[in-house]
């Protein structure tokens, strides 16, 4: 799928679905049980406690992670390129949650152990309750986790 139409797809969803803004630490004290709600729960709570073996629990046969620099990386280079960034990484508060279905959306502030603020807006497809596909978008110009020189 062309980036046109992965915007075009972010933007109707988006246009389509109720948001719902909440900081991490009310992400599941104020929703439904949402199945894939809570394996998002567990995605950004790994992150935080840098739990390698939780991050793992969560993610299905298949899993690919993709991002601006990032192209379906599998689990392996995963773990070896992108999971060291969670030393940095102090917490994340949601700004946007939108789930339809199998997949959802959500625009998070990240805040690096330094005091640095980052955002991202992540992509995550879900299957049979595990995060099979993940894409974060981020632009030039920010503070990302491992790039604690700016």
């Amino acid at each position: 799928m062309t980036i046109f139409f992965k915007i075009l797809l972010i933007g109707i969803i988006l246009s389509s679905q109720t948001a719902i803004a909440q900081s991490s630490s009310n992400l599941l004290a104020g929703t439904p049980s949402d199945p894939n709600l809570k394996v998002m729960k567990a995605w950004y709570s790994a992150w935080e406690k840098k739990d390698w073996n939780s991050m793992r629990q969560i993610l299905a046969d298949g899993f690919t992670f993709s991002s601006p620099v990032d192209d379906h990386i599998n689990i392996a280079r995963f773990k070896e390129r992108t999971w060291p960034n969670a030393e940095n990484i102090k917490r994340f508060d949601v700004d946007k949650l939108i789930i339809n279905g199998d997949n959802a959306l959500v625009v998070t502030n990240g805040n690096t152990k330094s005091g640095k603020l980052f955002r991202n807006c992540d992509s995550f497809r879900f299957k049979d309750g595990k995060i099979i596909a993940y894409e974060c978008f981020f632009g030039p110009g920010l503070h990302a986790p491992n790039n604690e020189t700016r």
